[in-house]
């Protein structure tokens, strides 16, 4: 899709029910509660994919992210639609992202359901240009270096909290 404002998303309520469907502008300018998947992705040496978005992203533009991911289209699973996030923006096919948890996130007016995925990945990945600005492969003391210096988008650091929580437990 050309413009990203125009895809269509399901509109769900605080159940993650579909209530219906809307435009992506106008589930953002609304606030209304959709449906987003966040894959974190790992290397065999336990390194984590961090990128920077674009600066035309609608959400989030030019921000720092520790998960590839996006929202889910109308009609679209959450397993398919992590699958599909994670290749387009990685740039590759046959990637398996396997399931967390999910979470209901809020900021300000906007609210999203958001399905967490973990993946690893060994092999190289060319980035999505329009969605990608800057990548690599960080440890995880490297990340908390970057998280330290850099403005990251607020629903990661929400989804890396409760990552880290679930893997120290």
């Amino acid at each position: 899709m050309s413009n990203p404002a125009e895809e269509v998303l399901d509109v769900v309520d605080e159940q993650d029910r579909v209530l219906g469907t809307a435009p992506r502008g106008e589930v953002y300018r609304l606030g209304l509660t959709h449906r987003c998947v966040f894959v974190l992705v790992r290397d065999p040496a336990g390194r984590i994919f961090v990128h920077r978005r674009t600066d035309t992203k609608l959400f989030a533009p030019g921000a720092y992210d520790m998960f590839v991911g996006g929202v889910v289209g109308t009609g679209e699973t959450y397993a398919e639609a992590s699958v599909r996030e994670a290749e387009e923006e990685l740039g590759v096919s046959g990637i398996a992202p396997r399931h967390l948890f999910k979470f209901l996130y809020r900021e300000e007016k906007l609210s999203w359901w958001c399905d967490m995925y973990e993946a690893e990945w060994d092999g190289p990945v060319h980035p999505q240009e329009s969605e990608v600005a800057w990548h690599t492969w960080l440890t995880p003391e490297e990340l908390d270096g970057l998280l330290a210096r850099e403005a990251f988008v607020s629903d990661g650091l929400e989804a890396y909290r409760r990552y880290l929580e679930l893997r120290a437990a």
